[in-house]
């Protein structure tokens, strides 16, 4: 290693910035072939030189939709307005859904948008006139903003009263315009987001579409399902996430721990160990049991189905680990694509003097099975079932994966049925009998 220092060294008099510094220490930690190699941090030069006021008017804020430009409507098409969780929906304690959406609006006495309705202007700029709508809300990350909106799909109080006037005229003899060309602007205030709370709100959307989605595929096979996506395995939040999705539903048929594009932290031995509990004893009274409203069975919270876990390529670190110790422990089976191959941890403390870091990776991993990286290290895990998702499927909508894995517990249900133990029946009786 100390060769390899010494061959690298003389690259580092010829950078000029800091990023070409970055450079050469991202190929000497190359030289190692080991993943969770990081550089990152440090003194880079910025075009806002930390003054806060330059990058705030350079940040571009978000309406939290889908937009589309639109020269047939003379504006910006809304073709889609994300929903999250609504029983989940608190970002720090705030409500946080789009600032076009109904449950926004209505609380200043206005009505929120629909897809098919366009956006004309803002601030009373005409968004045809500049390259991009968000080009208009720079800087305005929880400001007051007036759009111009035609409501060609949703209503509100201005079309109710035009369409009452209509009426009016039209009883009175006076012919009125048709259809939707006398659909006119008006005004509609709303609180742009932060591209990261929209970046969230759109994750967010996805979770709950998903979520949604995996429940109905699974109601159409004939049998329940809890879900539960994990962004990663970091604290709290992560935490958050499986006790959202797995508690509700831990008594349902199937389960299904959705790992994609996890960034990894360090909670698997936890999810591990509430996925290992198991069911050793029932509970039954005189007219209840768990499917009628009574308690269920001991140990509390055991799941008792079939466990199937979602990973793609995008799938790192301790997201692999749990991946792995669910295939070792026998816990459920792996539907998706190989992960990322990040077997060896670190503990990202080698800061260098600038405050920046090349991470080294320091703890190897083994088992009786693998050996050295549990064959994940520059391998990856790889899937019981392996399907890839279609790029543009995905695009249109489509999750074949998902798909795959409520197939693959249909017929895993169909050889190994998820039932509660017959009861008993009626107790012996222990009496003594005089004989």
């Amino acid at each position: 290693w100390d060769g390899i220092f010494d061959r690298y060294l003389p690259l580092v008099e010829r950078c000029a910035k800091r990023e070409e510094l970055d450079d050469v220490l991202n190929q000497m930690i190359g030289e190692l072939s080991a993943l969770h190699s990081f550089v990152y941090g440090g003194e880079y030069p910025s075009p806002y030189h930390g003054d806060p006021a330059l990058f705030a008017m350079n940040d571009v804020a978000t309406l939290g939709a889908i937009l589309q430009r639109s020269v047939e409507n003379r504006g910006y098409l809304v073709v889609d307005i994300p929903e999250r969780d609504p029983d989940f929906h608190m970002i720090d304690g705030e409500p946080m859904y789009s600032p076009l959406s109904n449950q926004v609006l209505k609380l200043s006495g206005q009505a929120g948008l629909k897809p098919g309705d366009v956006i004309v202007a803002v601030n009373h700029e005409n968004v045809m006139d500049v390259p991009d709508i968000h080009m208009l809300l720079r800087n305005m990350a929880g400001e007051s903003v007036r759009l111009d909106v035609l409501r060609m799909e949703s209503t509100s109080k201005f079309r109710e009263l035009r369409e009452a006037k209509r009426r009016l005229l039209q009883s009175q003899g006076i012919e009125a315009a048709e259809g939707r060309s006398d659909i006119l602007p008006e005004p509609l205030v709303v609180v742009p987001m932060s591209s990261g709370e929209s970046g969230d709100l759109a994750y967010a959307a996805w979770e709950w579409k998903t979520r949604s989605r995996a429940k109905s595929l699974a109601a159409a096979a004939g049998f329940s399902i809890g879900y539960a996506h994990l962004r990663d395995m970091s604290g709290a939040s992560s935490m958050d996430s499986f006790v959202r999705g797995f508690y509700p539903d831990y008594n349902k048929d199937a389960l299904i721990i959705d790992v994609r594009n996890n960034n990894g932290g360090n909670i698997d031995s936890w999810l591990l160990d509430v996925l290992q509990r198991t069911a050793w004893m029932y509970w039954e009274g005189r007219s209840s049991n768990i499917t009628t409203g009574g308690l269920g069975w001991d140990m509390q919270y055991a799941f008792r189905g079939h466990l199937v876990v979602l990973i793609n390529e995008h799938t790192s670190s301790d997201g692999e680990g749990f991946a792995r110790g669910v295939s070792e422990l026998g816990l459920g089976k792996l539907v998706g694509k190989r992960t990322w191959g990040g077997g060896i941890w670190l503990s990202s403390d080698n800061r260098l003097v600038d405050g920046g870091i090349a991470s080294a990776p320091e703890v190897g991993t083994y088992n009786d099975n693998f050996g050295w990286g549990l064959g994940v290290e520059q391998m990856g895990v790889k899937p019981d079932v392996e399907v890839d998702n279609n790029p543009k499927s995905a695009f249109d909508g489509e999750d074949t994966q998902l798909e795959r894995a409520i197939s693959v517990l249909k017929e895993w249900l169909e050889e190994e049925p998820v039932a509660l133990p017959k009861d008993p029946g009626h107790r012996k009786d222990m009496n003594k009998k005089e004989g």
